[in-house]
């Protein structure tokens, strides 16, 4: 059986399959938005971390306690949303929460590392500065083609995957080049991030539960589901 880019059959199925696709039911299983919890994670995780990068809190302890809750909101959250976007052919999503949920169990697991004095801080060490901010010049190329496609989803998915992107750029320049106050300033956007990411995960939480859109988000388009293919008519 030929598919088109939907999967949808085409005209070059043979006729002999006519009775068995005619007399095929397919029953799609409700499911919710996998974007809704990887979005929360992020939200949560990024939360964190951006208001100890800002200087909102934060001692020699920090590491261990926030190792933790990165790689579990920010890192097995995220991971989960990707494999069920996955399943649910969101490659956008899949891209995004994939990626940013490795490297928040990276993260993760580099505090830990942190904590136990295996690896150094990148606050107070060159190299691993230096190695840290080569990790968010990836993540922020990649974020930045993520957001470039979100155009075509929604406004909102658009300007938390951009500032994401902003962010990551600044927290890189600080590694790289040491300028305390450009971190500061990432910092700042990463919170933005955050925020603006948490404001989506509960625009489409309450979207899913009132049946209607609550909150604006500025959507693009209309996701087409597999059960509106048009069914063919009999041969």
């Amino acid at each position: 059986m030929s598919t088109d880019i939907e999967g949808c059959g085409t005209a070059a199925e043979s006729t002999g399959y006519g009775y068995p696709r005619d007399h095929t039911a397919i029953a799609l299983l409700p499911v919710a938005a996998p974007s809704i919890l990887g979005l929360f994670g992020f939200a949560a995780a990024t939360f964190m971390v951006a208001a100890n990068l800002a200087g909102w809190y934060g001692t020699t302890e920090a590491p261990q306690i926030l190792f933790p809750f990165a790689l579990a909101a920010g890192g097995i959250a995220e991971l989960l949303a990707a494999m069920w976007a996955y399943v649910s052919r969101d490659g956008l999503a899949t891209a995004m929460h994939g990626i940013w949920g490795s490297f928040w169990i990276g993260y993760g697991l580099y505090n830990l590392l942190i904590a136990l004095a295996v690896l150094p801080p990148a606050t107070t060490d060159t190299a691993a500065a230096v190695a840290f901010g080569f990790w968010l010049v990836v993540l922020s190329a990649i974020t930045l083609v993520g957001a470039i496609a979100a155009t075509a989803e929604n406004i909102a998915l658009t300007t938390v995957l951009a500032t994401l992107a902003a962010s990551s750029v600044l927290l890189a320049i600080a590694l790289l080049g040491g300028v305390t106050a450009i971190q500061t300033i990432g910092a700042y956007v990463l919170l933005a991030a955050a925020v603006l990411a948490w404001y989506l995960a509960a625009a489409m939480m309450l979207e899913a539960t009132a049946e209607r859109a609550v909150l604006p988000i500025g959507k693009r388009r209309t996701v087409r589901l597999p059960a509106t293919c048009p069914r063919p008519s009999p041969a």
